[in-house]
C-alpha cells in the first residue's frame, strides 16, 4: 500500500513557524537542500547543515549569515562512506551542542544519470541505494530518541514521480525512490500517533542540478527554483504538518 496522496488546497500558500526548533538538513548545499535550509532558518529554526563538501557548507553558512538568518551549524557528513558510528556521532553531537532535534529533511541524493540496467555500474547502483535509502534510515534511527523527546517533531522524505522514475533507464535512482517511499510508510505505521510523525513530499519540476542532468535536452532555467518546495517542507516540519502526517504531499499540481 502506497502513502496516501494529499495536495495543498487551491490558492493556499504553505507557511509555518519553526521558532526555537532545531532542524537537520542533509545534502544542504544542493539546490533543494540549500533552499530548505534558508526557508527553515527564515521560519526561525536553528539549521544543521549536513553534507560531504565542507567548503560548500561554509559558503552556505556565510550566505545565511549575510542574509541575517539565524546562525546555522555545520556538520560535514559523507553519506557515501558513513558508517553507523558516524550516524551515532551525529546524533550525539546534536544532543551535546543543541540539546534537541525537532526535524530532519532528507534532501541528499545520489544520481549518476539515465543508464540502462545492463550498463549500470554495480558500484554506482550500490552507492545510490546507500545514499538514497540506507543513509536516511540510519540517520533517522540514530536520531529517533531525540526526535521522540520533542513535543512535535517530523522527518521529511523527498520522493519523485513514481510514474516517471519507474520507466526504463532510471536505474538505481528509480529503485531507490520506490524503496524510500516504502521506508517512509513502514516508519509511519510504527509511529502513527504521538509527537513524532513521518512526512513525505513529491516536488513539482524545479531548477536543480539533478533535473539538469536527467533532462539534458531541457532548458532547466525555465523551471522555477526549489523555493516553493522548500516552503512546503517547512510547513510539514511545523505544527501544520500534523494534519497530513503519514501522507505524501504532492506539489505537482498545487
Amino acid at each position: 500500500m502506497a502513502l496516501a496522496r494529499v495536495r495543498l488546497p487551491a490558492g493556499e500558500r504553505p507557511a509555518g513557524s519553526l521558532g526555537g526548533r532545531v532542524v537537520l538538513v542533509t545534502g544542504a548545499y544542493g539546490g533543494l537542500g540549500a533552499a530548505v535550509a534558508r526557508a527553515a532558518a527564515k521560519a526561525g529554526a536553528t539549521v544543521i547543515l549536513a553534507g560531504r563538501r565542507k567548503r560548500q557548507l561554509e559558503q552556505l553558512y556565510d550566505e545565511m549569515l549575510r542574509a541575517g538568518l539565524p546562525e546555522p551549524v555545520i556538520h560535514p557528513l559523507d553519506l557515501e562512506t558513513a558508517t553507523p558510528v558516524d550516524y551515532e556521532a551525529l546524533a550525539d553531537a546534536i544532543e551535546r551542542d543543541l540539546g534537541r532535534l525537532d526535524g530532519i529533511v532528507h534532501a541528499a541524493v545520489s544520481f549518476t544519470g539515465l543508464t540502462p540496467l545492463a550498463m549500470h555500474k554495480p558500484d554506482h547502483f550500490l552507492r545510490a541505494m546507500h545514499v538514497n535509502v540506507s543513509a536516511p534510515f540510519a540517520i533517522t534511527q540514530a536520531c529517533l530518541p531525540l526526535l521522540k523527546r520533542a513535543d512535535d517533531s517530523a522527518v521529511v522524505f523527498v520522493l519523485d514521480d513514481p510514474e516517471l522514475v519507474s520507466r526504463a533507464h532510471w536505474g538505481a535512482y528509480g529503485a531507490s525512490k520506490a524503496a524510500l517511499e516504502r521506508l517512509a510508510e513502514i516508519l509511519h505505521q510504527e509511529h502513527d500517533r504521538g509527537g513524532f510523525r513521518v512526512q513525505a513530499v513529491l516536488p513539482a519540476p524545479m531548477r536543480t542540478a539533478l533535473r539538469r542532468e536527467a533532462y539534458f535536452g531541457e532548458d532547466t532555467l525555465k523551471q522555477p527554483p526549489p523555493d516553493a518546495t522548500a516552503a512546503a517542507i517547512v510547513h510539514l516540519l511545523g505544527p501544520g504538518g500534523e494534519a497530513v502526517r503519514g501522507a505524501l504531499l504532492d506539489l505537482r499540481h498545487s
